[in-house]
């Protein structure tokens, strides 16, 4: 089952609704006392739905959720639509500069706060969930890969597992790798990060970045699963054929 309403994100885009989708598993009407993880998704248009999808195709969560059973929540929640670089700036922890962009305000602690403080409650109130650390999770894709890392790293006492695919590393790398090295993370913090083998050549020294991130990642102790996808490329497509990857490390060594 997937429920569709509105929000807003007053310090963002103010009175301005934004959709948010939740997948709540079959077996929560079988069993009123089931109680599942949550799994937190940017860009929440292209996560189910091939007709509200920016590109016409989806990850097609919904399929791959009821095909496996597998017992989880997932909130996705719409991305900033503005032809100004809305989303670029809410799904970025830096204010950057960039030479074909512009000038791009970082927006993406005000994003997290009110994932944290506003989205969150109101969900552990609705539905079924575990509120927990343990059972809170966070993914995205391309910025929203981005975030997600910037989320178990920043917010770590709220995430303890994240999946990044094709995170935009290529900007504010020393701001990033500060951001990595002085994270306080609990021991049990999970990690997912990929990214495609053709994607690689669209920005320069990508390959050398996220290996960076990848070994400043291993530095803190984390159970990392890192992967280049074999002639992964940079679209929705992509990234649902990393969906048992990334479900399997999320859940991975739990009961």
């Amino acid at each position: 089952m997937i429920e569709k309403w509105t929000m807003t994100l007053p310090k963002l885009t103010g009175r301005k609704p934004r959709t948010v989708y939740v997948y709540v598993p079959d077996l929560a009407e079988e069993d009123p006392d089931a109680r599942f993880p949550v799994l937190y998704m940017f860009d929440g248009h292209n996560v189910f739905f091939d007709e509200d999808a920016t590109y016409g195709k989806s990850w097609g969560m919904k399929e791959f959720m009821d095909e496996s059973g597998t017992p989880m929540i997932i909130v996705a929640v719409d991305c900033n639509h503005s032809p100004n670089n809305g989303r670029l700036s809410e799904y970025s922890p830096y204010t950057f500069e960039d030479e074909k962009l512009g000038y791009i305000r970082g927006r993406g602690k005000l994003t997290m706060d009110w994932f944290v403080h506003s989205l969150k409650p109101v969900i552990d109130r609705k539905y079924p969930t575990l509120p927990d650390r343990l059972n809170t999770f966070i993914a995205g894709s391309s910025m929203g890969g981005l975030m997600s890392l910037y989320a178990v790293l920043q917010y770590n006492e709220v995430y303890s597992r994240a999946a990044c695919l094709s995170p935009s590393l290529w900007f504010a790398t020393r701001k990033l790798d500060k951001l990595v090295r002085d994270a306080e993370l609990s021991p049990d913090t999970v990690i997912y990060m990929d990214y495609g083998s053709r994607e690689m050549g669209n920005h320069e020294n990508m390959r050398r970045q996220f290996a960076a991130v990848v070994s400043r990642l291993l530095e803190k102790n984390v159970w990392l699963t890192s992967r280049i996808v074999p002639n992964g490329d940079h679209c929705e497509a992509c990234w649902e054929e990393q969906i048992p990857f990334f479900i399997n490390t999320l859940l991975y060594t739990r009961n």
